[in-house]
């Protein structure tokens, strides 16, 4: 179940379910997004009592910032932030106008900038693009505590939402 509250920025709880919601129109909103993410994560710990690692905190930062920042330079009008806690990791979704999937490059050392995705499938236990109606929905899922080794948990996931064989 899925319910997020209205406005820039409104929260809500369904039974396990924690999210919030914000829409950016503007670059200078990245530093925005990324301070929500921040509030958000500091309240999922604070209110709502689930661990969240120093690292998770860290990592859902630079993933909003890298998904936001896409979203506002390759697609016009608005993009839209959701996060949502649910089974130990923050999913993070960020929707933007521009139906074309984003062009996943293999990583290369000597490439200066574009290492955005290269960031966020590194960092995170799934990476899923979807397209829709209007535009394309992107989402990574964070974990919220790493383990006592200090290892990340969970496995990860790659769907770019195109047929098996199909490239």
């Amino acid at each position: 179940m899925e319910q997020t509250a209205g406005g820039e920025g409104g929260q809500a709880r369904v039974e396990n379910l924690v999210s919030v919601s914000g829409a950016f129109e503007g670059s200078e909103d990245i530093a925005v997004a990324r301070d929500l993410a921040r509030r958000f994560l500091t309240d999922v710990q604070a209110v709502h009592g689930l661990p969240v690692s120093g690292r998770a905190m860290g990592m859902v930062q630079l993933v909003v910032s890298e998904l936001v920042t896409n979203a506002r330079k390759y697609a016009p009008g608005p993009c839209l932030l959701t996060l949502e806690v649910d089974g130990g990791a923050v999913e993070v979704t960020v929707w933007d106008s521009n139906p074309t999937p984003p062009a996943i490059l293999p990583p290369d050392p000597m490439r200066i900038g574009r290492h955005g995705l290269e960031i966020v499938m590194a960092v995170g236990q799934s990476f899923a693009v979807h397209r829709e109606p209007v535009g394309k929905r992107i989402t990574t899922a964070i974990a919220l505590a790493d383990d006592p080794n200090g290892d990340v948990t969970g496995r990860r996931r790659v769907d770019t939402g195109r047929s098996p064989g199909r490239r």
